[in-house]
């Protein structure tokens, strides 16, 4: 798969670069749906941003005003002190309001690997998946570990093929991108997208 179609990026001037989405914050979805309009980029929203532990109705108003807005996908945070605390009914419920409210729209569930035992980022794949998410995906990259390649194996691995997976979180250039590929993510989050697309560029060129 090629590296540059997988990258869902906040990286500046995407549209130069042909990234598959800019991801941005629900204020600025209007504004950047205007600038990639007619380009085929897609603009994602971040919902529950960074920690995830607002009332499950704020995260599901806000999904909704960001796909008014312009926004065609959501990457939520599922609120973590439920899922340690064992309230798996809560999280799952949260991940399958957002997802029916927002319809056909792509939803990516963040579950913040670095907060989490191997056991939970199990648990919180299966209830993404449960709930319909579309994709699983490892981080914020507020947090305090980004992604690794064995995360992403261990999501890959939970998911079953029911849902993709998308790495993000500390993907600094093109080594670390082929590397998260190869773990089993189809999409990536960086705001390093243009170095890293600049380096393909450059190996591409030796052959």
């Amino acid at each position: 798969m090629p590296v540059r179609k997988i990258f869902g990026s906040c990286a500046t001037k995407p549209k130069r670069t042909v990234f598959f989405s800019v991801c941005v914050n629900g204020a600025n979805v209007a504004f950047a749906a205007s600038q990639v309009a007619g380009s085929g980029i897609k603009v994602a929203a971040v919902v529950g941003f960074p920690l995830g532990a607002m009332a499950k109705e704020v995260k599901v108003f806000e999904a909704v005003q960001a796909v008014k807005d312009g926004a065609s996908e959501i990457d939520m945070v599922i609120n973590i002190g439920a899922l340690k605390s064992g309230d798996y009914d809560l999280v799952e419920q949260e991940i399958l309001e957002i997802k029916q409210a927002i319809g056909d729209n792509v939803l990516k569930v963040i579950i913040e690997t670095c907060y989490l035992s191997d056991g939970e980022k199990a648990k919180a794949c299966g209830l993404a998946v449960n709930a319909g998410a579309d994709f699983v995906k490892t981080s914020t990259g507020f947090g305090t570990g980004g992604a690794t390649p064995d995360d992403v194996g261990l999501m890959k691995k939970a998911v079953g093929g029911q849902a993709q997976v998308k790495a993000s979180g500390g993907i600094k250039n093109l080594a670390d991108a082929q590397k998260y590929i190869e773990a089993g993510a189809t999409r990536l989050g960086t705001s390093s997208g243009v170095e890293i697309v600049q380096g393909l560029q450059a190996e591409e060129g030796k052959y």
